[in-house]
């Protein structure tokens, strides 16, 4: 039995044939735009491929190449019509719209401010502390070695050779001259008990009525701690001129005479405690009378109260 195809059913089948469409049509799928509620009345067109199976339908899950070129293409249709919508935005190297990066409030570099601040603060307190630490121990250093000063005694006094006689000065000014010539003999202690001491001395005079008639000079040393030394300086005098003072002078016979003289000189010591930081210093001055004679070659004995020390 023939059934006569109607007009409706030749267009349902029409598509259906690939033989008789050799071309697939398109069809266009309008859909609302998103900015519709802030008035923008534009719409996106999307071309949707006819296809001919379910398999290469997006809506089939697939991992092949065409699955990801229409993913790719999905998304990118969707930037596209963005980007149309809102006015050109600018696109960075990978094709992707810029936006404003989010900057959080508060700067970090305060806090790092405030880290090395704190650590130049904890630094300089080490350095005071430190620095307030070695003064209190040089101060107790210096003064545990502040008592113990140098002991002098003085010892003898040799005179080799006296002579007066007449003569004149640089001047010409006739006048009494006297020639001394001898050595002095003396001991320092030093009593330090942890440190030594450098030892110097002003010039050994020999006066007579204020005027130097002989000099020497001790060569400076160290002294280690809890030590004695015995110590020998050369004095003498060569032409000493006399002027006024040699009138009291009164020659005996065989040229005999006697000069009352004062020996004077200022011992000092110098004790580095702390190496060059913490030192200790002291000035002993000694002063001995005596009279010499002029004949007499023997040693002057000092006893322990003949010179005083101050």
């Amino acid at each position: 039995m023939l059934h006569t195809k109607s007009e409706s059913d030749i267009t349902s089948l029409a598509p259906s044939s690939p033989s008789r469409s050799p071309k697939r049509p398109v069809y266009y799928v309008q859909s609302p735009s998103r900015d519709s509620h802030d008035g923008d009345k534009s719409s996106s067109m999307h071309a949707t491929p006819n296809f001919n199976s379910p398999m290469e339908s997006p809506s089939h899950p697939s991992f092949g190449r065409h699955s990801r070129n229409s993913s790719a293409s999905r998304f990118s249709g969707i930037f596209r019509s963005s980007s149309g919508r809102k006015g050109g935005r600018k696109r960075n190297d990978k094709g992707w719209p810029e936006c404003n990066v989010i900057v959080e409030e508060g700067n970090y570099d305060e806090f790092d401010n405030e880290k090395a601040y704190t650590r130049r603060c904890q630094a300089l307190m080490a350095v005071l502390g430190f620095a307030v630490l070695f003064t209190l121990f040089c101060l107790i250093i210096w003064g545990a070695g502040r008592p113990f000063k140098p002991e002098v005694s003085v010892r003898s006094l040799t005179v080799n050779n006296m002579y007066l006689g007449s003569g004149a000065d640089f001047t010409g000014v006739p006048t009494k001259m006297l020639n001394v010539n001898g050595s002095l003999r003396f001991s320092v202690y030093n009593p330090a008990t942890f440190y030594g001491i450098h030892v110097s001395a002003t010039p050994v005079n020999l006066i007579y009525s204020d005027v130097v008639v002989a000099t020497g000079q001790l060569r400076k040393y160290y002294q280690h701690r809890k030590s004695r030394k015995n110590v020998v300086v050369h004095v003498e005098g060569t032409r000493i001129p006399l002027y006024g003072a040699g009138s009291n002078l009164v020659i005996k016979n065989d040229n005999v005479f006697e000069v009352p003289l004062t020996l004077e000189f200022v011992l000092m010591s110098r004790g580095d405690v702390v190496g060059k930081l913490v030192k200790t210093k002291h000035r002993k001055r000694v002063s001995c009378p005596l009279v010499i004679e002029s004949t007499s070659n023997k040693p002057i004995t000092f006893k322990k109260n003949s010179c005083t020390y101050t």
